[in-house]
């Protein structure tokens, strides 16, 4: 009896959701066909979603766009999307389409090479370079650690160079009282890298310089403290100038002689004949 209790109840709930889906869809028609518009429903974000999400009903809305304005693949009804995985970063009221989806032709997964990883890291505006940071550029990743009162200085230490950005968005995030926007940026390292980026991410905070896109050298960047910026760093010397000099050995030409031919009998032979030798310079 009690497993017939909790069926019904089940069945119950699953048919006030579905007659709550259709009123709502109604009442959006209706009153959009009150103001002189063609409309659809399109399920979009309720909010700032990043790349690998489960969806969520809480996740989405239903929003009335003008007939034929959305592009093919998307949704009308949430529940229909509820489980599915974002394979890009949506933005707030940005419609859910399919091409948006990892179980829709593949996720990011599939942008990784082999024996390459994809990790994460969250910047501020400013430390991401003010937002300009696109998948496909290439970046280093430089941490910031403050320690002082515990050890001594604050330092600063380039971690990883000519990194390879996979993807970039804004999303936003509860910090006390404020409401704050990040980056948050997917970067392609190789498991060390990995390594490196997760403990620099839980002991400082992490910069992002951008390259250009044909530079591809690795610097060698020393770390630098803060009592070595107050003090003053000193300068680097210039590199000495390598002059190669090419040494010219003076060629001493043998003189010329001329070949005397000797006749014995039926033999013809030619002969050089000796130098002669010079005489002593009497003093």
């Amino acid at each position: 009896m009690r497993k017939v209790a909790i069926f019904i109840v089940i069945i119950l709930a699953i048919a006030f959701a579905a007659v709550a889906s259709g009123l709502t869809y109604i009442y959006l028609k209706t009153e959009s066909a009150e103001r002189g518009l063609e409309v659809e429903p399109v399920v979009v974000a309720s909010k700032d979603l990043t790349f690998g999400e489960i969806l969520e009903k809480a996740d989405m809305k239903v929003a009335m766009f003008p007939l034929g304005s959305v592009s093919k693949g998307s949704y009308a009804v949430q529940d229909s999307l509820v489980g599915e995985v974002t394979k890009v970063f949506l933005m707030e009221n940005e419609p859910i389409l399919d091409s948006k989806l990892s179980s829709k032709g593949g996720g990011l997964s599939l942008l990784i090479e082999p024996t390459w990883r994809a990790s994460s890291i969250e910047v501020d505006k400013v430390s991401g370079v003010s937002g300009f940071v696109l998948p496909g550029d290439r970046v280093d990743v430089i941490l910031t650690l403050d320690r002082r009162g515990t050890v001594g200085d604050a330092v600063a230490k380039t971690i990883l160079q000519n990194i390879e950005v996979l993807a970039a968005g804004e999303k936003t995030q509860q910090k006390g009282d404020k409401v704050i926007t990040v980056q948050a940026v997917t970067l392609l390292v190789e498991p060390e890298g990995a390594q490196d980026l997760a403990l620099a991410r839980s002991k400082g905070k992490l910069h992002l310089a951008l390259r250009n896109p044909t530079d591809d050298e690795i610097a060698v960047v020393d770390p630098v403290s803060e009592s070595q910026i107050l003090r003053g760093k000193p300068k680097k010397e210039p590199k000495p100038k390598v002059v190669y000099r090419t040494q010219i050995k003076e060629v001493v030409k043998a003189p010329k002689t001329d070949s005397v031919t000797v006749i014995k009998g039926t033999e013809k032979k030619k002969e050089v004949p000796a130098m002669p030798e010079k005489e002593e310079e009497k003093e």
